[in-house]
Order: C-alpha cells, then structure tokens, then sequence
C-alpha cells in the first residue's frame, strides 16, 4: 500500500548574495539555524519522531563536511538518534531530497522527515589536487568549487564540458532568444519578486538567521528596467546575450520541509499544506541542461494524470533567462502568467543545494493560500539533468 505523502511545514532563509551577509555563516551552521527554526514552528512535536533528516548540497568540499545533514542534526541540538543524509544532484539537490524523502514515507520506511537544501557558494573552498609522487617539481592548481566544472577528466567530450554561461549561449543560438527577450524576463522576475516581498508573500516561510541582519532576499533589485540591464556587457562571449543581469546570482541560503503522512502530520500537531503527487528525472546531453527540466514536467504531469491547462501555479527555476524561456517555449500548453508569480532565481537567488528545496515549499505555500489547487516545480541541473514535482493542495 502506498501512504499519501503531505508537506507539512516549509521554510527557508533569506538568500545572501555572494559576499553578503549570510557569508561569515558557515554551511552546517546555516542548515543547522533553517533546521531549528522548521521544528521551533511545531513545539507539540517529538523531534525524536523525525526518521531522517535529508538534505541537499551541491558541493561538499569544505564546511558541508560531506554529510551536512547530520551536522546539521547534532549542531540543531536534536537527538542523536536522529539520521541525517547529504544527497548531491548538483543544483536538484534540494528537490532531489525531498523526492527521496517523499518515496520512504510512501513506501512505508518512515512517517516524518525533514528534507530541503543549504549552500554557502561564498564559503566554497580552494581546492588543490593530490600529487601523482612524493615530492613534485611541477606547480600545482587551486581549483575554486563554487561553481562549475573543475579537475574534468580528460576523457570527457570537449563539447560536454563548457561552461554553464556558454551552454546557455548556446541554448539562446538554438532556440532564437535573444537579447532583449532575456532581459524582459529578467526584469519581470526583479519585478515580481520586489512586489512580493512588498506584500509580504513569503512571510510565512521566513526563518531569521541568528546574529545576522537579512530579512529579505539580498539579490532582489526594485527599479530593474529592461533598459538598465540593456546596458549590461555579455559575460560569457564578446557578442553574446547572457550577461549579469539576465542570469542568477552566487549565493548563500538554507531551506527545509517538514514531510509527513497522516500519522506523521498528527505527531506534528499541523496542518498538510500540499500533497505530494508524483515525481520525475530527465537527462539530457550536458551541454543542453538548461532543457533538462522539460521531459522531467512532461512525465511528472502525466504520472499526477493531469496536464498543462490543470496546473494553477508553476515554480520553475530560473538559472538563466534563456533557459527559462527555452523550457517556456516547449511548453505552450502553459499559460506563462502563472509560472513564478512571485519572481524567481534571477531576482531571489540560486544558492545551488537549496534552491529545488526553495522552489517546492514556495510553491506548497502558494497552494495553500489559494485554497487548493495543482502546482508544478521544476528545476535544471548542470551536466545535463532535470527534476519535477507535482504539489495538489
């Protein structure tokens, strides 16, 4: 028997910018504050009832200390019979764990998780390869594991291992998005997400971090014009379209869902605010990523058995605005105005492990407050990959 698998709670942090004010937090610490404030939101609960707590992580190399989900457990002051897992899906961790999460409470392996996503981009560290010998002559390389591709083995395909602005470039090229079409999305998206903070949309999945002065997301820009980021160079090719401006930030953030079936929603003393219903993964060629969440929806949909005109609202992550509109355009069954209605990565921010786990509890909130409904979040990942889950509130 399949249980039915209920978001209970969702929270997250604001999103630091790189460099910003969520950048003297460790990782760990982070995930540790957005666990804590999750499980403050429900005193009536056992934290020892919780079964697993899993969390996604895009990098892992430095404070994450790999299982940063079981930091986060101990540093959190939650019983240590408390398990913590750290999966990695690069930037669909975060909804990679919540999907992992959501397929034990279905099969019957647990009643009550926590699962979401952290990442401190500004913390990632340098790191430097092993010797081959002993005692080297030759000089060695730091590789920065803030983002991207780094100590690529040699056998990958030249054309698979390009940067993840110059495979959106490519996407544009192949798509025929250009310029000034990226940069109406990306103003859009700065647009939405300052009228949402100004009507306080996300005041109910807010957790402060302690000692830290951020009480709203630190990339979103009131005033974007399409003019202003006209004015934008390109970033990754001399005459290109990608540029600062149409592509999200670096950045520092937490997220956390409480997961529970009936039983598991009954310990917590809450009330579900969506269901989950179905879930998928696509891969496609590694360069091509940024269409990587399109099979992902169109198989999430049909395994919730509904389609395009049945969604209410759409979270899809906004890597770069070429790339959301390249999935957009695959879609025409979607009605646009109901995708990101609150802005998106552009404007609030890409913290890599957090951001699928971000995307799914928005989107249950949204749900929530309409009073019912079918949502949709998707996301792309680097190296060619794509997730998505269907919410019904």
């Amino acid at each position: 028997m399949t249980e039915q698998v209920y978001v209970l709670d969702a929270v997250r942090t604001p999103i630091g910018r790189y460099g910003g004010a969520l950048s003297g937090v460790r990782p760990d610490d982070l995930a540790a504050h957005t666990l804590r404030g999750l499980l403050d939101r429900h005193p009536d609960l056992d934290p020892a009832l919780i079964e697993d707590v899993l969390l996604g992580d895009a990098n892992g190399a430095g404070e994450d200390n790999r299982d940063v989900a079981r930091m986060a457990v101990l540093l959190a002051g939650l019983p240590v019979s408390v398990p913590g897992s750290t999966v990695n899906r690069l930037c669909g961790s975060g909804m990679e764990a919540v999907i992992a999460a959501s397929r034990a409470i279905a099969v019957g392996d647990a009643s009550l998780c926590v699962a979401g996503g952290v990442e401190s981009m500004s913390r990632a560290p340098w790191v430097l390869p092993k010797s081959e010998s002993a005692f080297p002559r030759e000089h060695a390389t730091l590789n920065s594991t803030t983002l991207g591709w780094r100590m690529v083995n040699p056998r990958m395909r030249p054309e698979w291992t390009v940067s993840l602005g110059e495979a959106t470039e490519q996407l544009a090229e192949q798509h025929h998005i250009g310029r000034e079409e990226q940069d109406v999305f990306a103003a859009a998206s700065q647009d939405k997400a300052a009228r949402a903070w100004a009507a306080g949309a996300f005041d109910d999945e807010l957790v402060a971090v302690p000692g830290v002065e951020l009480a709203r997301d630190e990339s979103v820009r009131p005033g974007t014009t399409v003019q202003k980021l006209a004015a934008l160079k390109p970033v990754f090719r001399e005459h290109g379209t990608v540029t600062a401006g149409n592509s999200s930030p670096l950045n520092d953030g937490a997220a956390a869902l409480l997961l529970g079936d009936r039983r598991g929603a009954e310990a917590a003393g809450a009330t579900p605010l969506a269901r989950v219903v179905s879930r998928a993964v696509h891969a496609v060629p590694p360069q091509s990523f940024g269409i990587g969440p399109v099979e992902a929806a169109n198989t999430a949909l049909r395994r919730a058995g509904i389609g395009w005109s049945d969604l209410n609202v759409v979270e899809l992550n906004e890597a770069f605005a070429a790339q959301a509109l390249a999935c957009l355009g695959q879609w025409p069954e979607l009605d646009p105005g109901i995708v990101n209605p609150l802005g998106g990565a552009i404007a609030l921010g890409h913290p890599l492990g957090s951001s699928g786990a971000r995307v799914l509890g928005s989107l249950a909130w949204q749900l929530h407050r309409r009073g019912g409904g079918w949502g949709l979040a998707a996301i792309c990942i680097g190296v060619g990959q794509g997730l998505a889950v269907v919410l019904r509130a």
